[in-house]
């Protein structure tokens, strides 16, 4: 339904009717559209094995495209968009991306604390700001429909994040 209407269009009504169920029993499995937004977007399977190149750059760039991929190819880069939009005017949805965006944030995670085994990381680096610096990034290129695979501008982002990150 997100491909097909957009987030204007991905009503608890229209679910329901797409369904055939009663509004009721939608709201007895997901508590309102930020949850089953969650729920569409968790069911979909990011893999960013094989992402581990040797240097926090490179694994910058395998992840990057990955991601983007994943949010272009899947019907994932549209519930996350919605669930964006709806954390703009609605409190509850931004608690739920909040702690969401927590508990999925290992995969990236798994980048930096493999380049602090390696010594690449600076002394003062902040995990919770690299983690920021990256969703920036690859959040402006979803919120703005620039998923494509653009290998030298991801190469580029990557050289400048890492640089901000690394060991001098």
């Amino acid at each position: 339904m997100l491909g097909e209407a957009g987030y204007a269009g991905f009503t608890i009504e229209q679910v329901a009717r797409r369904a055939g169920a009663g509004k009721p029993t939608i709201y007895r499995w997901w508590s309102g559209k930020p949850a089953l937004l969650i729920e569409i977007y968790a069911r979909q399977p990011l893999d960013l094995s094989g992402t581990n190149t040797g240097s926090l750059q490179g694994d910058l760039v395998a992840a990057l495209g990955r991601l983007l991929a994943f949010w272009r190819d899947t019907p994932a880069g549209e519930a996350f968009t919605a669930l964006l939009v709806e954390a703009q005017h609605d409190p509850a949805a931004l608690d739920m991306l909040r702690a969401f965006v927590a508990e999925r944030s290992f995969s990236l995670a798994d980048l930096f604390n493999r380049a602090a085994r390696r010594g690449e990381l600076a002394p003062d680096f902040a995990l919770a700001a690299g983690l920021d610096l990256v969703s920036g990034y690859v959040w402006a290129r979803l919120l703005t429909r620039r998923l494509e695979d653009d290998a030298d501008s991801l190469a580029s982002a990557a050289r400048l994040m890492a640089r901000g990150c690394l060991h001098r």
